[in-house]
């Protein structure tokens, strides 16, 4: 039986890394994408360590490049799909303080590069005996979590995610292809900041349990596996 194979943008750091590190741990082929694979030092040598584990550069808003590399790997399934890659912005985006173009460009890569990319490798999934894509959102997305304001261009950007991630899940359905939003918990990350509740290890352990195990497509999830009300 072949090993199962895992597509994943934002490697380099972060969640995606030790998304990497964990899938492959647990025997799978893992095709890692970032912007630049020289020098994302810990995933360069991780691939220098395994085999199993590819690197391809991306800049997932490059939407050319995106077709390329689909194209690239047409005769490649891909069992997992998962949407990493994202930007927070500029911090405090308040009524008061709002960047027009920052938030143009924070839409471009949370929103709209998640469906570009899904819609370019979505034969992969198709071909593949897992036929899953999972999408990294946030909680700051959901509508009914809200209760502090503020924050309006991240927020904005993936609640508009959520809505893509539930069209997706109703479009590729005949296709038997299940789509799930994700949320990782407050992550100590370059993005979430040193103040966050748990590591990446905890988020990605609680994430990497919830994609493989039984899941309703169209639903999102918390890293705990409980779903977070849209």
């Amino acid at each position: 039986m072949s090993k199962p194979h895992l597509f994943i943008t934002g490697a380099n750091r972060g969640i995606g890394l030790e998304m990497v590190k964990q899938f492959a741990q647990s025997n799978w082929k893992v095709s890692a994408c970032c912007r630049n694979p020289a020098t994302a030092t810990e995933l360069f040598a991780l691939a220098q360590e395994n085999t199993d584990i590819k690197l391809y550069a991306l800049d997932v808003t490059d939407y050319q490049a995106v077709t390329n590399l689909a194209d690239e790997l047409k005769d490649v399934s891909f069992d997992l799909l998962i949407n990493n890659a994202g930007i927070y912005g500029p911090k405090g985006s308040s009524l008061d303080n709002l960047d027009i173009e920052a938030w143009r460009q924070v839409f471009e890569t949370n929103t709209i590069a998640p469906l570009k990319l899904i819609q370019a490798f979505t034969p992969h999934v198709a071909a593949s005996e897992g036929k899953r894509i999972a999408v990294l959102s946030s909680k700051m997305g959901s509508i009914s979590d809200n209760q502090s304001g503020s924050a309006y261009i991240y927020r904005s950007s993936k609640t508009a995610l959520n809505q893509v991630i539930k069209s997706l899940s109703i479009d590729l359905s005949p296709q038997r292809i299940q789509v799930i939003a994700l949320h990782p918990g407050w992550v100590r990350t370059e993005m979430g900041g040193p103040n966050g509740l748990i590591d990446t290890t905890e988020s990605v352990t609680g994430l990497k349990s919830v994609m493989t195990s039984e899941i309703k497509t169209g639903h999102f999830y918390n890293y705990d596996g409980s779903e977070i009300a849209w």
